[in-house]
This record gives structure tokens, sequence and C-alpha cells, in this order.
């Protein structure tokens, strides 16, 4: 990834590892709610996190000591003003905040000085910092604006106000909310390089604002704001099956502002939105984040949001009311343009006619350059495959939409030329799923394939995992697989994004660990589960999509899909050994399970939508929603007791023990380790999410592996199944048969996919299937998680999670020659590597400072030339093992 966050997170990876090899030990990477060195935070109690670095065997971190405060001389020198612990006696690495209660617009310097064994002192950390924003709705002084258009305007509005600043500046900070989307400009030019803020919630619950540093931007004497306000989810103005142009929040875009300038003499001013901003329409003239966005050159406005730019003609703003009653800080990883895509060829079909091919399907949008007569309309349709006579077709992914007329094409961009030279056209307000571009001119116009560039877009989470081995197919499935799960990360986890752009709960669970596994991610899924908490009914119902204008209660929701809930909260735990979001969802967890035991007493369900797209065999429904029922009430029970609450512990784990007891007496033959019918998903399922008894475990996985060679070593699943079977045959001894399947490279497979040229994860293992098409979609993304732990090995310890302790348990499985992963955690780097080499096999491990290993291995071990046990507990630092 070539953006600056991700670039910033690898280099000082990088730089670390190397300071750490030559035994120099220190402490990187502090974060403040997961996020470097924020701004406007606006969590009372923030979490402080460090990594120590020191590749050295055995090295630790004994105690810890926090310095806090205002002053950051005074923090370097060991004072905080707001909190400095004693030194305490411990080896974590997360910390809650607990000093003097921080005040709004506030900058806080931190370090942390470090203790190693023996209590020998490490150099402190260099000084970091955090920013407090608004604290509380009552800190806002803006008013929310907008024009007076109704919903049904298609042009985008501009707004601008101009001030003056008569004193030196040391520091300013814009604070803006926005109900839809927004671009903001300070004299002429956009401040940040973010994309689609702010990130989509149920708007008239939950509002989001963003902060940002504009110090630099503002100038003394005159100054312009300038604020171009786009529809998002909360207009939605094209027609689809999902009615969001029917949801209950739906207005005309507005905004609030307040721009917060420190002097040099410590006085402070505030510019904020109102009555004295004006407002004309933009030369955006439809925008919409389902279909595309058209601009139309020629009502452009030169210098609109600059100083001098004369508005008399320009219209005065109308108040409105705010949205909702909570508006919070954006606190996540905001979406960017993250890699640059030149177009890799062009195909000219006529002088009005181009078709550009990207090489590789992505999310994001296109840029054209491009000159031309002025009044030459472009239209740039976005598809992911083409038509036999080389044009783009759409047949694949326009299912859902139902347009009302012909004004609103889907995924195609219209750009109506000014006419005065060179002019360049990328969407603001949407973005697409594609790999190629259908250009067609109403007027001859010259191209080349360097006319036209794609942007990946997503939300810029920091890449923390890597996987490389000897067979190429894997490591495009792993490519592919991380391609799909990014394309489908927009602040909250997407299905697809061309057709749906929808937070489906089924394909983000069944692709959560996959993600957390390759990204650092964890501050996308606490927004995401502030959304599930939004939209759950007081009897605990949670739609099938979240967000949602209000379609999904009814349809597509159930235990098998909105297990979201628990699931996901309590992977950020076991990935983090941060327990925030398994408590702030802790109620909302306990609502959901009450209501479906209230609906099916007996502990079987039937609520749900079953395995999803399958090859061929379908397991009942009940089978797979009872699973995840299950699963459901076992998080809830260990949530209970890690947060030491008795009673609850004690009913949900009995509830649990009820649901397993049904679920296997109704569909488990004990004399011969079969699950009903023994097909693929109905034999994985229970084993994946422990629901067969311990002691047949073995039986069920070897049916599973018979199944499994009588299918040809092929998938007979659909995303339910294909979520376990891989886990369920690694986990039970049959590492072998899962990298049969998942190495596989004719139909149906995840390989199958690759040679047929795919650069992402599809919909249907069918590739000609007449439904299901999407090229780009995350729900069979399971087997991205799978390479870490069924082939690297590498899995977080429940009794000790963020990989306090790892549990490494590699498979050597034949068609593999070498293998290895990596795991950037809260810990440092997790490397699992092994190579076959003649008779033997070499195995080697990192494990990061402050944590251990437990490595499991089969036959005759040696470490270091010494024979050790297969299962064998290891401190931090690098091992070679070999095994013969």
């Amino acid at each position: 990834m070539n953006s600056k966050k991700s670039t910033t997170f690898l280099f000082v990876a990088i730089i670390s590892m190397l300071l750490a090899t030559n035994g120099y030990a220190q402490v990187s990477h502090l974060s403040c709610e997961h996020l470097y060195q924020p701004l406007g935070i606006d969590n009372p109690d923030p979490r402080l996190s460090w990594v120590l670095e020191d590749n050295s065997r055995g090295a630790l971190q004994t105690a810890y000591q926090l310095i806090i405060g205002t002053d950051s001389a005074a923090v370097a020198a060991g004072k905080g003003d707001s909190w400095t612990t004693q030194k305490v006696m411990s080896a974590s690495s997360l910390v809650t905040y607990n000093g003097k209660a921080l005040q709004p617009f506030t900058k806080y310097y931190w370090r942390v000085q470090l203790w190693g064994q023996g209590g020998k002192k490490i150099s402190p950390s260099a000084i970091s910092s955090f920013e407090t924003g608004m604290m509380d709705m009552r800190s806002w002084q803006g008013a929310w604006i907008s024009d007076s258009k109704g919903i049904a305007e298609k042009p985008a509005p501009y707004f601008r106000h101009t001030f003056n600043v008569k004193k030196q500046i040391r520091s300013a900070r814009a604070y803006i909310a926005a109900a839809g989307l927004y671009e903001l400009y300070i004299n002429g030019s956009k401040t940040g390089n973010h994309r689609l803020d702010p990130m989509y919630t149920r708007f008239d619950r939950r509002t989001l604002y963003v902060t940002y540093d504009v110090t630099a931007q503002l100038q003394n004497g005159n100054n312009a704001i300038g604020v171009l306000l786009g529809n998002g989810w909360y207009n939605h103005q094209s027609t689809a099956v999902w009615y969001f142009h029917l949801a209950p929040w739906r207005a005309r875009p507005a905004f609030c502002l307040d721009l917060k300038i420190t002097y040099a003499d410590g006085t402070t001013e505030t510019i904020t939105s109102g009555k004295q901003w004006k407002t004309a329409l933009s030369p955006v003239i439809f925008n919409s984040i389902y279909t595309a966005e058209h601009y139309d050159a020629r009502l452009e406005q030169p210098g609109w949001n600059t100083v001098n730019f004369d508005d008399k003609k320009w219209e005065e703003v109308t108040l409105r009311s705010a949205p909702s009653k909570n508006i919070v800080a954006q606190n996540m990883q905001p979406i960017r343009n993250v890699e640059t895509i030149p177009a890799k060829s062009m195909n000219k079909l006529s002088d009005t006619v181009y078709v550009f091919d990207l090489g590789r399907n992505i999310a994001g949008v296109s840029q054209l350059t491009v000159k031309g007569e002025s009044g030459t309309v472009l239209r740039l349709k976005h598809a992911e495959k083409l038509n036999k006579a080389g044009r783009a077709d759409q047949s694949n992914i326009d299912i859902h939409y139902r347009p009302t007329d012909d004004k609103d094409p889907y995924q195609t961009d219209i750009f109506i030329l000014k006419g005065e030279g060179e002019e360049t056209f990328m969407p603001r307000f949407n973005y697409k799923g594609f790999q190629y571009v259908e250009v067609t001119a109403s007027k001859p116009v010259t191209l080349s394939k360097e006319n036209l560039t794609g942007y990946f877009m997503h939300s810029d989470v920091a890449p923390v995992g890597h996987i490389s081995s000897s067979s190429n197919t894997i490591n495009k499935i792993w490519e592919a697989t991380n391609v799909s799960y990014l394309s489908n990360l927009f602040g909250y986890p997407t299905d697809c994004p061309q057709r749906e752009k929808n937070g489906w709960t089924g394909d983000a669970h069944i692709a959560s660990e996959t993600g957390l596994y390759n990204f650092d991610g964890i501050t996308i899924y606490e927004k995401w589960m502030g959304d599930h908490r939004d939209e759950q009914q007081p009897n605990g119902v949670l739609p099938s999509i979240i967000p949602t204008g209000g379609w999904g209660y009814e349809w597509g929701n159930g235990p098998d899909w909105t297990s979201t809930v628990a699931i996901i909260p309590w992977n950020l735990y076991i990935f983090y050994n941060d327990s925030k979001a398994l408590k702030d969802n802790y109620e909302s967890i306990k609502r959901y399970v009450d209501h479906i035991n209230e609906l099916y007493p007996t502990g079987l369900t039937t609520w749900g939508l079953g395995d999803w797209v399958p090859v061929k065999s379908k397991s009942p429904v009940e089978f797979t929603s009872t699973a995840y029922y299950y699963a459901d009430v076992s998080i809830l029970a260990k949530a209970a007791a890690l947060f030491h609450n008795k009673t609850d512990e004690a009913t949900y784990t009995a509830l649990a023990l009820k649901i397993k007891n049904a679920f296997n007496a109704k569909y488990l033959n004990t004399a011969t380790g079969m699950y009903d019918k023994g097909y693929q998903t109905e034999l994985s399922v229970p084993l994946y999410w422990d629901l067969a008894p311990a002691d047949l475990k073995g039986k069920i996985a070897a049916n599973l592996a018979e199944r499994v060679k009588q299918d040809n070593y092929h998938l007979d699943a659909g995303i339910l199944g294909a979520k376990a079977i891989l886990g369920a045959l690694s986990d039970n001894g049959f590492a072998d048969v899962a990298y049969r399947i998942a190495s596989q490279e004719t139909y149906p497979s995840w390989g199958w996919w690759i040679v047929n040229g795919a650069t992402s994860l599809y919909e249907n293992w069918d590739i000609e299937a007449k439904s299901d098409l999407s090229l780009n979609h995350i729900m069979f993304g399971e087997i991205g998680a799978w390479l870490y732990k069924g082939i690297g090995g590498i899995k977080a310890d429940p009794l000790q999670p963020g990989f306090k302790n790892v549990i490494l348990e590699p498979h050597f499985v034949p068609g593999l020659d070498h293998f290895e992963a990596s795991h950037y955690g809260p810990f440092g780097n997790i490397v699992s590597s092994w190579k076959k080499e003649g008779a033997y096999i070499v195995y080697n491990v990192t494990v990061p400072a402050n944590s251990t290993a437990t490595v499991h291995l089969t036959g005759k071990v040696y470490l270091d030339g010494k024979l050790v046990p297969a299962t064998y507990k290891i401190s931090s630092g690098s091992y070679r093992f070999e095994i013969k």
C-alpha cells in the first residue's frame, strides 16, 4: 500500500526490528485508541498502548510507568500534570487512562518508561501525543446549515465564508460534522487526503465529526472556507431493492463546522457555520454513492473557495436541526485513495469509444484526463468484465438496481467538458467495483492508456500480516483474498463494492479473522459495533445489513448472519487483548441471545438464511443457525466470566449446554460419528464451533475427510461450510486433506477462480452461473485466515489473548516445500516459517518481546541440536527447530 499511514507503519516496524536485531531494546508504536497521534479524541478514558522491541531471548517487560501531561517539556523530564503513574509491576502494554479529567480541545503529550528483566531500565519511549475534540455535544458553537433545496435537487451545494485573522496563529483545528458527505477547503486547497468523510452511520441516531489540523492552511489577513456537500447514504437518490431512498432520516445534506484558532498570545477564536455563510449549486450535477457521479465542467466557478471570489449572486443558507442528538468523533482510519493503478492497456474501438483495462479488479474510482470541445459528454462505464465485443459488461452486477429513468446510469460517471484545454475528472462522492472502464464520447476525442488511472480506495488500515509459500496458486489466493477484504472496507465491512455496498453481517463475521490477521482493523470494527447498537431493536433483533435505512429486519437476519454482534467483539478481544468492544456490546449480545431463547425454547432455531450459495448439497437452516446460536451463547458466557458476572456466566453456560445437547440429540449419530446426511457442512460446522463431543471429534473428522475424498477433494459447501471446513480438518488431524481442498485448481475451488484470471474472490464457485456472480466478494474469504492458522499455525491463546502467548502449530503438508506466515500483533512481529530440506524440516520461529509461545510439532524435534518435546514452551526470541 502506498498511503502515508501504511508506509509509515511498515517503515517504523522495519526500523524497529532492525534496531532490535542489533540488540537494542526500545519502545515503539505508541498508540492512543489504536491510532497514531490522533486528533479529536472523544473518549474520556482513552486506551494507550505500546510495543517493546527487543529480539533477545526472554525479553520481557516487568514494569511500566506512564507520564501524561499538557507540557511536552515537562513530560520529557518525567513529569506529567495529567497522569503520572507509579512504577507499575506489570507486563501489560495496553492501559486505560485513569488520570485527571481530560479537557476538550487539548493536546496531551505522553511517554512510557519500561523496565525489563531483572529490573533493568529500558530507554524511555519517544514522546507521543493525542488531542481531545469536543468531548461533549455542548462544546459545539456552529449551527447546522444547508441550502434551501429539497431532497430531489440533483446538483451538490457549495458553501463559503470569509473571515479575518489579525494575530499570529499558534494552531488551528477544523471540526466538521455532516449529514451526507463533504469536502472541506481552506483558501482554495482541500483539507486532508480523506475520501468519503464522514463514515456511514445510522444518521438519525449517531453522526460523526472529523478533526483536521489546518494551521498551515490559514494566513494572516483574510481567509476563506469552502464546503462541498455530497449525498452519500444520507440523501439516497438512486433506487434499488433495499429502499434507501425511503430512509427515515433522508434530507438535503447539511453540515456544522467549528474552526478553532489558538493565537500565539494564548487567546482563542472560533469561526462557525451559520447565517453569515453563502451557498450556490456546484458543477457536481448529480452524485450517488450507489451508482456514480455527474460533473459539468461548464458550471465551474473558479476560485469559489478563495478570498477574492465574488459571491454577490450566491444565496443565503438555511439553518437546520442536527440530524441526531449524538454527534461523536470519527476516531478510525479514514478512507483514502490508497493505491494508484495506471491502466494496463487500452482498446480503441472507434474515435468515440475506448475501453481501459486496469489489469485487476478493485474498489475505487477512475480519473480521466482529456481534451475536447465544450459540451462533449463523456460517459465512463465501470464493469468487472467485458462482453464478446470487448465492451463493458455489467450483466453480473446490476441485478438489484431499479432505476426509475435513464438519468442515473449504473456505475457510469458522466463528465461534460468545458472545452478549455486539458481537463481532469475524478468523482468525489462515489466509488465502484471494476476492472474495466469504457469511455464513450459524444464527439470524437483522442485518448491513450495514459489518460486513465484507477485508484484503489478503502479504509486505510495498516497491513500487519504476510503469507509466502512455494505455491504460486496459494500466494495468489492470499493476495486475492486481501483485495476483496479491502475492497469491502469503507468505514464498515461490506459484501461487494459494485452492486450493493451493503454491510451484510454474515459476510463480515466470516471474513473478520482474515481481516485481523492481515490488517490493523480494530477501529473499523469498533465503529461498526456502534452501528449494531444503533440498529438493534429493544427486543434484541438486528437487521441483516448494518447500517440500514430500514430494510433487513424481516429477511436475511438470524444467528447465522447477525452473530456479528458477538463474534466480532470476541475476535477483537482474542487478537488485541482489548475487551472494550466486548464490554460495549455485552448487553446487546445478551438481548439478542435472550430473544432467540424466547422464540426457540427447545434450543434449536430455524431462524436464518442457511449455507448460502452451496455447490450442490444444502444443509438444513436449523443445523447451521443453531450452531451459530450456540457460538453466540458460548461467547456471552465467556464474556460474563471475563467481566466477573457469575450469575450470567452460570445462566449462559447452562443455556449453551442445553443447545449443544439438543443439537447433538437431533443430528448426531453417536455410533457412526455422522451428523445428519453427512455433507461437508454438516460434519465441519460442529467441529469448528465446538458442538461435537470431545470423544467423537476424531471419528467425525475422519468421516469428514472421507466425505471430502468422495467429493474428489473438492468443496461441496456454501459460505458457512467454507468458513468451517478447512479449520475443522486441520485442527483434527487432517491438515493434508484441508490443503488439498485449498490448493485445488479445478471447479469448485479458490484456485479455479485464480486459473481463470481472478485477482479478487468471487461470489460463486461456478463462474458461469446465472446469478450471484459478483467478481469481488469476501464471503468465501476464511481461507485467508486459515493460511495463518492451518498451515502457518499462528493462533492466539484464548487464555492469554492478544498473542501474549502464541500457539504455534504448523502443518508441513504434502504439496508445499516451504511456507512462511508473519503477523504483527500487539506485542510485535510473530514469524512462523518452515522449509523441507531433504529428510528433515527446518522450522524458524520469531516470538516478539514480552510474549511467549507454545510450539506443537510432531516427530523428533531438535532445538539448537538438542532433542526437545514435541510440545515445547518458548520465551521471546528467534528459534530454529529441526524435525526429523
